[in-house]
């Protein structure tokens, strides 16, 4: 899920006073051990909670007590993400800027969190103390300790955001300082003016105001709750409140615990070797026949994917195994770079991916049916790019030096591999037989990996790697958590506002009727999908074109399986795509090494897209 486009520290920032590193490293850890600690948490009780019922002695608040602790670990695993500087942005368009500009804008970055915050910590507090009159009726608890996660992240990531701009220089921070209360003071001006334009004032503040911050670099998520609080402020008499409650509810749903889960359990199969030794089976079994990398590496998408959940995970599992083998025969860094690419979008509708998990949670459709349709579209695209892999392995790969394994090889690679082939068979099957749900079959897997980890590929694990996997766990779940929230609370700005309706309107009254429809689908994605990322586009527009799919009689899993495909096209494909330029780091190429070859790959995937969207059968002949 997380791409190269995070905010990392860049070296731009003026030096610091040495309490300012002090400060910000006991900050971090009073942040990540909590956070960490958190996510083992969540693993133990819903791992008791599985136990329990499978002895008929169900824990009835099992599920309550995660679902507190999951918001606390939301909110402090997005302070976590904030420290580090994974939370999702759009760097394509400030890195072509000078390094005084490119520090400037990471300056705007900060800042622009920090007003964030700033507008929305009253809110909080109030919304807390709006939630001391709820009682949870399992535990017989206040509303309170649950919502208190909110204002304690939101102080937290105060300091961190105060702390941070500490090591920039002070007239970037006045600078800064002056633009965001320019546009403060004009959007205040213009208030009359806006109100009296009715929906045209939606341009003003979700296309000008966010499309500039996006643009700018300041995190996805962020600009989302900063455009909807601007709009809410400017044009209504709205309490922010909503907002934050909003995000809470977009932050909660529990079928989202699977996500910090699979991140786990992506991490984990990668510590403990069992991407490894998949890739080294595959490898023997494949590595001697003409495009046979290429074909591994395929393959291993396609396992790797039915396990982490995350693109950047599954690439990072295979590519470093893979890419020594491939260039010592002769495959040149652009194509790998391209075929690696081209994989992740390939695979992004192998169960459990996260973006089905989100899909599922915001428009309602099965899970278990998503997990059952994600395998044969993925599958077709596999095929159609081995076709493509094999037309370019005659003009990249070295076939002459390359001996078929040994069958006792292949048998030696294979009965290693096998503990780790089940893994995604059995998460697959637990969901789609309806053993377990997808949060809790997550459990189950984490339980397994840690099982092999100790007993069959030893070495891997240690007690003094846990902490900074969990903590990587918190920082990761929190970001994405945080952009669910944050768009779910501009997709309700933009419902109360009437657009959702005026969109459905508008679409309904496609030419070409399906077809038409479809097809603006299609690219209406693919764009969404380079500009925002999958999840946020799914939050934002899966309630409102989801509807209009059923009135033109479209199946709502088929439908999924669209867009998902288009996002994944979209979030590959350069210049803006984001995973394309985490591809380029995990592989080591340099971005320009890819942008010429990799629109073949681009090209056929999106032919079997077009297959996949008008043969409905891929998608749903198997439910």
């Amino acid at each position: 899920m997380s791409t190269v486009s995070h905010s990392q520290d860049t070296g731009w920032e003026a030096a610091a006073p040495a309490w300012v590193a002090d400060a910000e490293r006991w900050l971090r850890r009073i942040v990540e051990i909590p956070a960490a600690l958190l996510v083992a948490a969540e693993v133990l009780i819903l791992f008791v909670g599985i136990c329990a019922r499978s002895f008929h002695r169900p824990i009835i608040w099992s599920d309550e007590l995660a679902s507190i602790l999951f918001l606390w670990l939301g909110m402090l695993g997005a302070v976590v993400a904030i420290q580090r500087g994974e939370h999702m942005r759009l760097t394509f368009l400030v890195s072509m800027f000078s390094r005084r500009t490119q520090a400037w804008c990471e300056t705007l970055a900060v800042g622009g969190v920090f007003v964030l915050l700033g507008l929305l910590m009253h809110a909080a507090y109030d919304y807390t103390l709006d939630q001391s009159f709820v009682e949870m009726p399992a535990l017989g608890w206040s509303g309170m300790v649950r919502a208190l996660a909110v204002p304690v992240g939101f102080t937290l990531a105060l300091l961190s955001c105060s702390l941070k701009l500490l090591r920039h220089g002070w007239m970037d921070v006045i600078g800064v300082t002056l633009l965001l209360v320019l546009i403060a003071a004009g959007l205040h001006a213009a208030a009359p003016l806006l109100m009296g334009i009715g929906n045209w004032a939606l341009l003003v503040f979700f296309v000008g105001l966010l499309g500039a911050g996006v643009l700018a670099g300041v995190p996805i998520a962020f600009t989302f709750a900063l455009a909807t609080t601007a709009y809410l402020l400017t044009v209504t008499t709205t309490p922010l409140t909503i907002v934050v409650g909003r995000m809470d509810e977009g932050m909660s749903g529990l079928i989202l615990l699977a996500i910090p889960l699979f991140v786990l359990l992506g991490q984990l199969v990668e510590v403990t070797g069992m991407a490894r030794v998949m890739v080294a089976f595959l490898a023997s079994l494949l590595g001697h026949v003409k495009a046979g990398m290429s074909y591994v590496l395929l393959g291993a998408m396609l396992l790797v994917s039915g396990i982490s959940g995350s693109k950047t995970a599954d690439m990072a599992a295979v590519a470093p195994v893979l890419f020594p083998e491939m260039r010592k025969r002769g495959m040149k860094d652009g194509e790998l770079l391209s075929l690696l690419a081209a994989s992740g979008a390939m695979s992004e509708t192998i169960p459990p991916s996260i973006v089905l998990i989100a899909i599922a949670s915001v428009t309602g459709v099965s899970i278990a049916a998503l997990f059952t349709a994600g395998i044969l579209p993925a599958l077709v695209l596999a095929l159609v790019l081995a076709v493509v892999a094999r037309y370019r392995a005659g003009k990249e790969e070295d076939q002459s030096v390359v001996p078929r394994a040994p069958r006792a090889v292949v048998m030696k690679t294979l009965l290693v591999a096998i503990p780790a082939l089940l893994l995604p068979f059995l998460i697959r099957t637990a969901v789609v037989e309806g053993v377990a749900t997808a949060t809790e079959v997550s459990t189950i897997g984490i339980a397994y990996s840690l099982v092999l980890g100790l007993l069959v590929y030893r070495g891997g694990l240690s007690w003094r790697g846990a902490l900074p996997m969990l903590a990587r766990t918190a920082s990761l779940s929190g970001a994405i958590l945080f952009i669910v929230g944050a768009a779910s609370a501009m997709a309700w700005a933009l419902t109360q506002s009437g657009f959702s309706h005026a969109l459905a309107a508008a679409m309904a009254g496609v030419p070409g009727g399906q077809v038409g429809f479809l097809l603006i689908s299609l690219v209406a994605f693919i764009v969404l999908g380079s500009l925002l990322e999958g999840i946020p586009a799914i939050v934002l527009f899966g309630p409102l074109l989801f509807p209009i799919a059923r009135q033109f009689g479209i199946h709502e899993v088929h439908y999924s399986m669209v867009v998902i495909l288009a996002m994944g096209l979209g979030l590959f494909a350069p210049p803006f795509g984001l995973c394309y330029y985490a591809a380029c780091i995990i592989g080591g190429v340099k971005p320009e090494a890819g942008m010429r070859r990799i629109w073949i790959y681009l090209g056929a995937l999106f032919l079997g897209l077009l297959a996949l969207t008008f043969i409905p059968w891929f998608s749903i002949g198997f439910l």
